[in-house]
């Protein structure tokens, strides 16, 4: 019997820890469903009659692919887990998978699945149920009921076992947290009670199975807080992942040089005691490689975490902070609970470290938030100068409060997946509009770090933060680039004429700036239009690289990781751009220096933050 666990994920890279850890919990459980010591485990796994598989796509796979790769792995029952991204592609799957495979069972599962068994079971009859919440223990329960009823009820020390007993789930009537259909009714089971996280196996024993994926983990479930537009909201009990387990977890990821762990907890420091202790253990068995993500609310930090922060390496950990609004009349409406100015001097002295990737978030469409009011939440959070700035839009999430007050709030949405707004009392459609396009140009030009010496000079000749990236979408409406996007060189092009035209910017600096952009990210081997022509400084540059082959004698040489390299190879592997400007330092005056400086950019010491390449103004000693 093979029971077949399918994924459709959003991207490539990512992976679905969820059908990772059903496998894993069933395939670890016993027959009566407790878990025993790790020998009788494995024992039992080998006994096992059945077995159960994993089969991941994208949504940018196509349908008959899809179709086709799970009928060639000849399953006998079939589940999918649903979310906003991917519940249209799977009841489509649902809908021709039942034709060439009948008799097959179907079920669903997962946050898209659980708040909609009813409509879902009414709407498509392919399906046979669903799991609802947690499902751990469930398919363990629903897998042990297929191998019985495919393959027999089984034999235990040569007597035949009884189904449909309390202990042993013979019957879906049995198996708590699933909804199934009987004939014309939907039956709902007792519901499940809530998984002891220290229970669970370890997903990650085989990383050759996540190759070039991004590895999540979890140490805890559930959130302390009530947003209203989210599901974690729903069930107020946290449960935390016992710390010798986790700590044993991590050591596993940091020994095989895992490149990025990605924590999954909605709000990881909600337990100051249960964050402390992780972060000790990242610093105390630092690799110098991998880097930790964290969900957190960063107005919870208090003195003793952020100087731990203060410490760790550059680029060891990044922190997603979920702003939001920083309208106080919405932040109480969505029962959120946050201090924005507390929140604004914690980012500050997490940025006074230069060793933390900062990750904010905003929401647009919330309730109380106009057009205007979004304006001032964009620019008090871009004021922070986090590495990334997303600008989100509400999704109306099937059993949020959110979704129950929809109606007070003149709230709409799309009735397909995301269920993203379309307008509010507050905001219309045109706003929403609008706001896109602001997504698009913070997007390409914010959190791409390719702009980070243009950007800070454009936003002088504007009122606000928010006005420069609503006129540049204006800007790009005008000339048709939302319909024709440019290519990622031709976007540098495409600033240069924006500025032009809308700000009184000199156009040499202009064109200065951008050069420096360009080089601080790539060695590009196609130069770019605006830049100068290097030519007359080819002897002086080619000077700069001898010079330093002869420095290395008395040790007085500049460029440390190059050593034995001669200088026609470091010509190749570095880049030298003169400047004549103003405009290194925190606060650049941009004014025309009295003669030339060099820059050198080093793209083998590169900014753990931004992965810009380290940018050198050299001495006039060459």
């Amino acid at each position: 019997m093979k029971f077949l666990l399918t994924a459709v994920n959003a991207k490539y890279i990512h992976t679905n820890p969820a059908l990772y850890s059903l496998k894993a919990y069933a395939e670890l459980c016993k027959e009566g469903g407790s878990m025993s010591d790790a020998k009788g485990r494995e024992a039992d796994a080998r006994s096992r009659k059945g077995c159960i598989q994993i089969a991941e796509f994208t949504i940018n796979n196509r349908l008959d692919e899809i179709l086709g790769g799970i009928y060639k792995q000849s399953p006998d029952a079939v589940a999918f887990s649903c979310y906003i991204w991917n519940i249209k592609e799977v009841m489509s799957l649902v809908r021709e998978l039942k034709k060439i495979l009948p008799g097959v069972p179907l079920w669903l599962g997962g946050p898209e699945a659980s708040y909609k068994a009813d409509e879902l079971l009414k709407s498509y009859p392919e399906l046979t149920g669903i799991m609802i919440g947690e499902g751990e223990g469930t398919f363990s329960e629903l897998y042990r009921y297929y191998v019985k009823e495919l393959e027999g009820t089984g034999e235990k020390d040569g007597t035949e076992e009884k189904a449909g007993t309390k202990e042993d789930p013979g019957i879906l009537n049995n198996i708590r947290g699933i909804a199934f259909r009987k004939g014309e009714n939907i039956i709902h089971t007792e519901e499940r009670e809530l998984t002891d996280l220290s229970r669970l196996p370890f997903l990650y024993d085989d990383l050759s199975l996540f190759k070039n994926k991004i590895i999540y983990y979890e140490s805890s479930r559930g959130c302390p807080f009530r947003c209203s537009y989210c599901l974690s909201s729903i069930d107020k009990k946290v449960r935390f992942r016992d710390l010798s387990i986790v700590k044993k977890e991590l050591k596993f990821f940091l020994e095989h040089k895992v490149p990025q762990v990605k924590f999954i907890d909605r709000t990881f420091n909600c337990s100051r005691d249960h964050a402390m202790e992780i972060w000790r253990f990242i610093k105390d068995h630092d690799n110098g490689v991998t880097n930790f993500h964290f969900e957190i609310a960063a107005d919870l930090l208090d003195d003793e975490e952020l100087d731990l922060l203060a410490t760790l390496r550059p680029g060891a950990v990044q922190m997603e902070i979920g702003v939001q609004t920083a309208n106080q009349k919405t932040i109480k409406e969505i029962r959120r609970v946050m201090d924005v100015d507390k929140l604004e001097k914690i980012v500050k002295r997490l940025h006074d470290g230069r060793n933390i990737h900062i990750h904010l978030d905003l929401i647009a469409g919330l309730p109380f938030e106009d057009y205007q009011s979004f304006r001032n939440s964009f620019n008090r959070v871009y004021a922070m100068k986090p590495e990334q700035l997303q600008l989100g839009f509400l999704k109306v999430l099937s059993g949020s409060y959110m979704a129950e007050k929809s109606g007070d709030y003149g709230l709409l949405y799309t009735e397909s997946p995301p269920y993203e707004v379309l307008a509010t009392k507050w905001l219309s459609f045109s706003d929403v509009c609008r706001l896109k396009q602001v997504e698009e140009m913070v997007e390409l030009y914010y959190n791409s770090n390719q702009f980070t010496h243009t950007l800070p000079y454009l936003e002088r000749f504007f009122e606000d933060a928010f006005t420069l990236f609503e006129r540049l979408s204006a800007f790009y409406e005008r000339k048709g680039y939302f319909v024709n996007t440019p290519s990622r060189m031709y976007r540098y092009e495409a600033l240069l004429c924006f500025a032009i035209e809308e700000t009184e910017g000199e156009e040499e600096l202009l064109k200065e700036l951008l050069t420096m952009d360009v080089y601080s990210r790539e060695n590009a081997k196609t130069r770019p239009a605006f830049a100068r022509d290097l030519l007359p400084y080819k002897e002086r540059i080619n000077g700069f690289y001898r010079l330093e082959e002869k420095r290395r004698e008395t040790k007085e040489h500049l460029l440390k990781n190059y050593e034995g390299c001669e200088p026609r190879a470091m010509v190749r592997m570095l880049h030298m751009e003169p400047c004549f400007y103003d405009i290194f330092g925190k606060a650049p005056t941009y004014r025309r220096l009295q003669r030339e400086r060099f820059v050198l950019f080093d793209y083998q010491d590169r900014n753990p933050l931004t992965h810009e390449g380290r940018m050198i103004l050299l001495n006039d000693d060459f």
